[in-house]
């Protein structure tokens, strides 16, 4: 029979567990103090205030709230309880608020920003509650329960609340911190609802305070279209409201759904925001277009917020959860972007059938989730759909506008000719009336061969885009998981000879792999929104882009780069990346096209820029067969081409895009490598020192 050693045995924690729980578990600033704006909310406060400089200190942070206090029980009890909580996501708060988490470890990694912490709670009895946390008691001690901290009481006439100052910061609070703790802030809480008694976050810093003003602003109001869409026991209905709040369309469940059929989720709301992003629709407005712009680079795209708080990372950047940009790719025309939107999904979630994950980096993807986002889709295609229907109308009119119009236009000029009483006189002037005729019929004829052109395109760069998007994701990854298993599989099994008889054939499908990634990672950089966007753009870093882009490419068809970029500065212009990059990269399609029909062993791409007073210089030459079969005056015709196979339309390109730049293109058939040569010159504004890159 055993005997009892010890019978008042317990499980210890390290100081260490402090750290790992703490900076590990959440390092960044920002979201450690939304963790504090958290527990206020769920203390019921309507202002939650975070000075990031207060009195000009740099090294402090301070949050302050009207929330309900706490005693020193409730601060014994609970918020000295690390990885735990007395909060209830099922019971509401007092003023019927779901508590925002339940796990408790989200504090300590806010406490842990400063190397001291001092809290001081207010629960409007006539006394102030504190406690001051010193970190470093805990660096000389065996365990955590070692330390014991004081709970401190005082009289004090100050309204309830409860305010956190975190000392001697462990790290700076730079400009980045500060703008994701902006944004985090206006989301938290959802800068959609600005009912009385709602919770407000407030941002103080006089070294960032046009981030802390960020958070003040609204621009709702200057959205043209505003959509509604709600499932009530999985019964969905929508409709589509102007900028004055006046219903353009509704929509029925089926109408959004497809079928009769519920949405399996809680009872939930999906509103977004679209607005028409130039300056024609800005023009008589008094808010200017950049800053609705820099508002929606900020805080667009679509947000979640559960019981009330928003979950992260939903409508983060670069977090497109709906699919948005995919969407307009595919379908560009009366299609919101994560750029010219701002929207929300609000759940009210009382079963708790949407699980966060314990990182908090977003939910589970259980049935109720993926149910959730096929509503927001739904209604997103839905909205797609009747302003497409509209705009398609509008054109129907205007062309039999236009077509009425040019019969009245022609009748009126006839009726002039005729009442021209020297005959030559109307004669010339009929003569003259025909010839604008025959040239305006060329000119149209002209103009639907390029629109033709033009949709052509739109369709290979919508297939190219779709391709890339679902290459990148499982087919890919599908293929380089089973190269591993594979190439693992063949070197464990004793009766393989897998480096003479393997092992070539497994470098050449993984580079073959690279190529696909190449691709797809080309196409969906070029149709990035911000691509295509005007601004400046620094020309030699284009070209750097593109051809590190290319590089596996390069490398799968054993292609030898010359890249001589011209260091010491740096030139830009004004224009879209993607303009730019779609001259670099198809000049060098179209010279790993000329590799295909070459029989040199070697191949040679040379990439040489240069710049001089205010003008930049391309050269790309290759050691193909050069352009042969065509004329130098046709290779830049659409539909022209020396492939079998080929569009015609890559040439076409690089034509139109250096033109829209300003600069001028030409070729040679047989440049000094032997193949074709083209050479490219835009006009730069500026240049800036290249050692900055």
């Amino acid at each position: 029979m055993a005997d009892v050693v010890e019978s008042s045995a317990r499980i210890r924690f390290s100081p260490a567990i402090l750290r790992r729980l703490g900076e590990e578990l959440n390092p960044s600033i920002d979201q450690g103090i939304i963790e504090l704006a958290k527990n206020a909310y769920d203390a019921d406060a309507t202002e939650c205030n975070v000075w990031l400089d207060r009195d000009g200190d740099p090294k402090t942070i301070v949050v302050d709230d009207d929330g309900c206090g706490m005693t020193a029980d409730d601060i014994l009890d609970g918020w000295l309880v690390l990885g735990g909580s007395s909060k209830s996501t099922h019971e509401l708060t007092a003023r019927g608020r779901h508590p925002a988490g339940n796990k408790g470890l989200g504090r300590l990694a806010a406490l842990r920003l400063g190397r001291v912490a001092h809290l001081r709670s207010r629960p409007g009895d006539g006394y102030e509650y504190s406690v001051l946390i010193d970190w470093q008691r805990f660096e000389s001690v065996q365990t955590v329960d070692d330390v014991e901290l004081e709970v401190e009481r005082i009289p004090t006439a100050a309204p309830r609340g409860t305010t956190i100052e975190l000392r001697q910061l462990r790290g700076p609070v730079g400009r980045v911190d500060a703008r994701r703790l902006a944004r985090a802030l206006v989301l938290l809480a959802d800068p959609f609802n600005d009912a009385k008694g709602s919770f407000r976050p407030h941002l103080h810093s006089d070294v960032f305070a046009d981030l802390a003003a960020q958070v003040e602003q609204r621009y709702f109001d200057q959205a043209e279209y505003h959509l509604v869409a709600s499932v009530r026991a999985g019964i969905a209905s929508a409709r589509v409201e102007d900028w004055r709040g006046e219903a353009l369309w509704t929509a029925t469940h089926e109408n959004l759904s497809g079928s009769i059929s519920p949405y399996e989720v809680p009872d939930s709301d999906v509103e977004l925001w679209a607005f028409i992003m130039n300056a024609r629709s800005f023009q008589s407005r008094s808010v200017q277009l950049s800053a609705v712009r820099e508002w929606l680079e900020s805080f667009g795209g679509v947000h979640i917020y559960v019981n009330g708080l928003r979950v992260a990372p939903y409508g983060n950047p670069g977090n497109d959860w709906l699919d948005m940009n995919l969407a307009r790719v595919r379908s560009p025309e009366e299609r919101p972007s994560t750029n010219t939107s701002i929207g929300r999904v609000r759940v009210t979630d009382a079963q708790d059938l949407l699980s966060q994950k314990t990182d908090r980096s977003g939910f589970i993807e259980t049935p109720a989730f993926e149910e959730l986002r096929r509503f927001a889709t739904d209604s997103l295609n839905w909205m797609a759909h009747k302003r497409l229907e509209a705009a398609e109308h509008k054109r129907r009119a205007a062309r039999v506008e236009v077509a009425e119009r040019k019969t009245r236009s022609e009748k009126a000029v006839a009726d002039s000719i005729e009442q021209v009483q020297d005959d030559e006189s109307k004669a010339a002037l009929q003569r003259a009336f025909d010839q604008y005729q025959r040239d305006r019929d060329r000119e149209a004829e002209t103009l639907k061969r390029e629109v033709q052109l033009y949709r052509t395109l739109s369709t290979a760069g919508i297939t190219a885009a779709t391709f890339a998007h679902e290459s990148t994701g499982n087919p890919i990854k599908v293929i380089g998981t089973s190269l591993t298993g594979i190439e693992n599989r063949l070197r464990r099994n004793p009766q393989v000879d897998y480096d003479s008889d393997y092992a070539a054939a497994v470098t050449r499908m993984r580079g073959a792999t690279s190529a696909l990634t190449v691709l797809s990672t080309a196409t969906l950089d070029l149709i990035a929104a911000d691509k295509r966007r005007p601004g400046k753009v620094y020309l030699n870093q284009a070209v750097r882009d593109v051809c590190s882009n290319f590089e596996p490419f390069f490398a799968g068809r054993a292609v030898e780069l010359d890249l001589k970029i011209e260091g010491g500065r740096e030139p830009f212009t004004r224009g879209s990346a993607a303009a730019l990059e779609s001259i670099v990269t198809n000049l060098i399609n179209n010279s790993l096209s000329a590799f295909e029909q070459s029989s040199n062993g070697a191949r040679l791409l040379e990439i040489i820029t240069t710049h001089d007073a205010d003008t930049w210089h391309l050269a790309i030459s290759d050691n193909g067969p050069g352009i042969v079969g065509i004329t130098l005056d046709e290779i830049w015709l659409p539909g022209h081409t020396q492939r079998a196979q080929g569009t015609g339309l890559g040439l076409t390109i690089v034509r139109d895009s250096v033109s829209d730049l300003g600069g001028r293109v030409s070729a040679i058939a047989n440049g000094a490598l032997g193949g074709a040569t083209f050479t490219i010159e835009i006009p730069t504004i500026g240049e800036d020192d290249g050692a900055l890159f």
